[in-house]
């Protein structure tokens, strides 16, 4: 039988040849999907979900490690798209709060939807087993989180 260590080193080998490569197989379908079927870049896509989490440029900008201008002009380009608005705030005119239009809504909510349908097929391939292996292991890594 294994020692707890032994098993803890086990789940991680697990975990790095897999997670990684499994995150970068959705993340690439999420991609595509919003790259190709609503025209827009990977990084006008990162800026709808982070303003769906109610981030302000500011914090999009160190978010995602790129220039405030830089995020100042893909914000302007989904302005212009109809998928994004910009609130100003009457007591400082200075301070402009982002929200997704119901366009930009609609965008991500079909393209998540998407996702989980995609991803649903490639796991129809699994056993139930492995299917409530992995719900398990999916709830004992949310220990983990902080």
């Amino acid at each position: 039988m294994s020692t707890s260590s032994q098993l803890r080193e086990q789940a991680l080998d697990g975990f790095w040849e897999t997670i990684p490569s499994l995150w970068n197989f959705v993340r690439s379908y999420i991609r595509a999907t919003a790259t190709s079927k609503f025209d827009i870049t990977v990084e006008q896509f990162h800026v709808l979900r982070f303003v769906r989490k109610g981030m302000s440029i500011s914090e999009l900008a160190t978010a995602k490690n790129i220039s405030r201008p830089a995020i100042s002009q893909a914000v302007d380009v989904l302005v212009k798209k109809g998928l994004l608005t910009r609130v100003q705030n009457t007591k400082d005119r200075r301070y402009v709060t982002l929200a997704l239009s119901d366009e930009g809504n609609a965008l991500l909510d079909t393209v998540f939807k998407e996702t989980r349908a995609w991803m649903k097929v490639h796991m129809s391939k699994l056993t139930n087993e492995e299917l409530e292996s992995i719900a398990k292991a999916m709830q004992a890594f949310k220990k983990i989180l902080p």
